[in-house]
């Protein structure tokens, strides 16, 4: 991790969120924008995989956070090999830092939002396979 002042906004939005105790559950797509945004060549292909379909299930299909938590377990019931990702260089322009600077509230839970789409718009290259492969997995 590069910047230390983003992974301290991390935390503590995640903190944030984890207290809110909402029943959508909007800590999910913190937690799938930040490991989208940040992955590496060595991250673990699930984890990637995992964070483009929340982001893709949340923003494209309307799915609440909660309701991708439960994709996310039912998908991990199965041993299968996970794809792989390009990973682009431009990762979105938004990021936790962009998101603690706004203030709590809905103001707050719009700009989780903006951010899941700056990270899903990074990835537009990924976008068919990703809708391909949660079809299928989610179908099965």
């Amino acid at each position: 991790m590069d910047n230390p002042a983003e992974l301290a906004d991390y935390h503590a939005l995640c903190a944030y969120t984890l207290t809110l105790g909402d029943p959508e559950f909007i800590h999910q797509h913190v937690v799938d924008a930040w490991a989208v945004q940040h992955a590496t060549a060595d991250s673990k292909p699930i984890a990637v995989f995992f964070g483009l379909m929340g982001l893709h299930l949340h923003l494209e299909q309307g799915f609440t956070g909660r309701e991708v938590q439960l994709a996310h377990m039912r998908l991990a019931r199965t041993r299968r090999a996970w794809p792989t990702f390009a990973l682009p260089v431009d990762r979105g322009a938004l990021s936790a830092v962009d998101v603690m600077a706004v203030a709590e509230g809905d103001d707050r839970a719009l700009a989780i939002d903006r951010w899941c789409e700056s990270v899903w718009h990074a990835f537009r290259e990924s976008h068919a396979e990703v809708r391909g492969k949660v079809a299928e997995g989610l179908t099965r």
